[in-house]
């Protein structure tokens, strides 16, 4: 079902998801990952979209802080959470595992990738990671006020054309360029701006690979979002995500996925019945 069929998606499977992970999502209309590196002024963005309206606390189980906070725009409210600072999502650590799991099963309407614009390629490690996640992503190029002051250009039009998602460049310290950032989220999550993410394709045998595995995950964990990210990363040799594979973890994922869709498939039952 498109995002822009409902007016309030607080009950669809995605936002139950993310429910599960303690994100309180009552009265918000859409949710939004912010993830980026440490040091590319990602809290400063985060700062400047929710003002005062923010909460801190910890991620259930963790003790890795979590911020959230929300804003509106164009009548619909936002429900932003700003992700621990990371450098990847390939859980090598508790922020990253926190990170990965929330955008891949959590499933966010969009995701805010925050880079430095100064040392861009150094970020774009994260950026390639999160778009073999998720297709509804925007890349916010920050800090160009510094790239302005050490005359570094970059093109956000190629950049955005060669990524395959907007690209909005920001200084979110001065407030520039943080109405376009929130109006490139709202275009991807409403389909008015057409993704098509830049992913590994690899070479024949890959991709006949990848194709082999995705039946015995599905026969593993039914109904497992993403399914293909974690093909990819058995091929890649990534034991954290075999272990949880194996030992039944991302098949309890997946059972609660299927339960937030069951329910979501009877609220809507019962709505049209009224």
């Amino acid at each position: 079902m498109p995002p822009s069929t409902l007016s309030n998606c607080a009950n669809c499977p995605a936002h139950e998801s993310i429910e599960q992970m303690g994100i309180n999502i009552r009265n918000f209309d859409r949710v939004v990952a912010l993830a980026g590196n440490p040091n590319t002024g990602k809290s400063t963005v985060f700062n400047a979209l929710t003002g005062l309206k923010q909460h801190t606390g910890n991620w259930p189980g963790k003790t890795v802080t979590r911020a959230e906070g929300g804003y509106e725009f164009g009548g619909v409210r936002y429900k932003l959470v700003d992700l621990p600072g990371t450098y990847s999502l390939l859980s090598a650590s508790q922020d990253e595992e926190i990170a990965r799991d929330f955008i891949l099963f959590g499933q966010p309407d969009c995701t805010i990738v925050v880079t430095d614009a100064t040392c861009l390629e150094r970020n774009l490690n994260l950026v390639l990671q999160v778009l073999e996640i998720s297709d509804r992503v925007v890349v916010c190029m920050n800090l160009m006020d510094e790239a302005r002051r050490k005359k570094i250009t970059i093109d956000a039009r190629s950049l955005a054309r060669d990524l395959g998602v907007p690209v909005i460049p920001t200084s979110a310290n001065r407030g520039e360029g943080l109405r376009e950032l929130i109006s490139g989220v709202a275009d991807v999550i409403e389909g008015r701006f057409l993704t098509a993410p830049r992913r590994i394709e690899g070479n024949s045998e890959f991709q006949r690979a990848v194709s082999d595995l995705l039946p015995l995950i599905e026969q593993t964990a039914p109904g497992l979002p993403n399914a293909r990210w974690v093909a990819v990363r058995l091929l890649d040799g990534d034991r954290r995500v075999q272990q949880a594979l194996q030992s039944g973890e991302l098949l309890g994922i997946a059972a609660r996925q299927r339960e937030a869709v069951r329910r979501f498939s009877r609220n809507i039952a019962l709505g049209g019945a009224q």
